[in-house]
């Protein structure tokens, strides 16, 4: 397996992977112990992609765009950003998920490489989702639950990583990540938990402006979607034999939602 990964090969692996940034990699050795160590950095591109969307979402605000607009922009951001792959992993898995057969029939679903109607279904329902939640935060000028939500997100991608999923393939990205986490799981969702904290209590810049109860909520919210990460990548499994990057794409379109959704009750 050879020594410890470069944490700047790490990162060079996750935004190359996840983004559209234009990224060079270093590293010529794709095997898991990159694959981990380039998962476990996934959820700073997390971080990075949050904050831009947040300072996106600042700036519109700014114009005179009505705040449904701005929420429709920065979900088209958002999608350009990671060169739109998690939401056709979505509709991958949607497909796959809702179709009846063995392991063997979902993956063949699953590569058919059209939408059926289920993954058309669900990528309208997420974006509907997003486009209302974004919109909200920004006409509170909630500008760090913007970033938390997206945060959030990508945390659940190294919770899908976790030991005791294998992949649904010998070859693959799946090959390359599944199961290759483990501590990483326990640091990042503390950090979800108190960047959600952070998000959900943080209403203004006055000393007065942390809502304690709003915090609580946003907690929960956390807890929620990290659970819900867990849950839905281990039915994948089930019914895939395994995980694959079409799973990651849909755990982080769905956790992005739901943290939405938990910020604004």
């Amino acid at each position: 397996m050879g020594g410890r990964m470069s944490p700047v090969d790490a990162l060079a692996g996750a935004f190359s992977w996840l983004t559209v940034v234009p990224i060079p990699l270093r590293n010529n050795t794709f095997d898991r112990r990159f694959g981990g160590a380039s998962i476990a950095a996934v959820p700073v591109v997390g971080l990075a992609l949050g904050a831009l969307v947040a300072v996106v979402a600042w700036a519109l605000s700014l114009t005179d765009l009505p705040t449904t607009l701005i929420g429709i922009l920065l979900v088209v951001v958002l999608g350009v950003g990671t060169r739109g792959m998690h939401l056709d992993g979505l509709a991958d898995t949607a497909d796959g998920l809702g179709c009846y057969g063995p392991p063997d029939r979902v993956g063949e679903v699953m590569r058919s490489g059209s939408a059926g109607p289920f993954g058309v279904a669900t990528i309208a329902a997420v974006m509907i989702v997003d486009t209302a939640g974004f919109a909200a935060l920004t006409g509170d000028s909630r500008w760090p639950a913007i970033a938390a939500a997206v945060f959030v997100g990508r945390v659940a991608v190294v919770i899908a990583c976790r030991r005791s999923l294998p992949p649904a393939h010998s070859t693959g990205f799946g090959a390359l990540v599944a199961g290759t986490q483990r501590a990483s799981i326990v640091v990042w969702s503390v950090l979800a938990i108190v960047a959600m904290v952070f998000a959900g209590g943080w209403q203004s810049l006055s000393p007065n402006g942390f809502d304690v109860g709003s915090a609580l909520r946003a907690a929960i919210t956390a807890v929620i979607v990290l659970g819900f990460a867990w849950l839905f990548t281990r039915h994948c499994a089930r019914r895939m034999g395994g995980i694959n990057g079409d799973v990651l794409g849909a755990v982080i379109e769905l956790s992005t939602a739901i943290a939405l959704v938990g910020l604004l009750i």
